[in-house]
């Protein structure tokens, strides 16, 4: 089965979104870019609330997001119902956000890392499967305690 990743960053995370295009597509994924397509300043709620927000509504099973530092996409688009993103930093994180966290969206701080890192750190992220068990009562803990705050 064909599997479409959706990508978004500003103009911190460009570079590395448009190599990490290039490694998914050579690896069978289809790439939906929602931009930014320069490295012309932006500003990054622009590209990841569209991101966030398809992954909330089930369009999409994981994503990857970037900026600068990761932190300005990853706090974006926690505000998105249904989603959990992760600022992973190395391969051992982008796991265990998986295992754990059932993250849904990769959160990657493109100044700080290496495109190589980068790299090995989506395929990780990609190929790791939730565990479940005692994760599964912590993880629906998130989302209840935001809904208990709008009621």
């Amino acid at each position: 089965m064909e599997q479409i990743i959706p990508i978004a960053s500003d103009h911190g995370g460009f570079e590395m979104k448009q190599f990490l295009i290039e490694k998914l597509k050579e690896s069978g994924y289809t790439v939906d870019d929602f931009g930014t397509y320069s490295n012309e300043s932006v500003d990054y709620p622009d590209f990841i609330h569209p991101l966030a927000s398809a992954i909330g509504m089930g369009n999409y099973p994981l994503g990857i997001i970037l900026c600068g530092s990761g932190n300005g996409a990853q706090m974006t688009a926690n505000h998105h119902h249904n989603v959990r993103a992760a600022l992973c930093w190395n391969v051992e994180l982008a796991k265990l956000a998986r295992q754990h966290n059932n993250a849904n969206i990769l959160a990657l701080p493109g100044r700080f890392i290496s495109n190589e890192l980068a790299w090995e750190m989506v395929q990780a992220f990609l190929s790791t499967d939730f565990e479940g068990g005692r994760h599964t009562r912590r993880v629906d803990k998130i989302e209840s305690i935001e809904n208990q705050d709008n009621e």
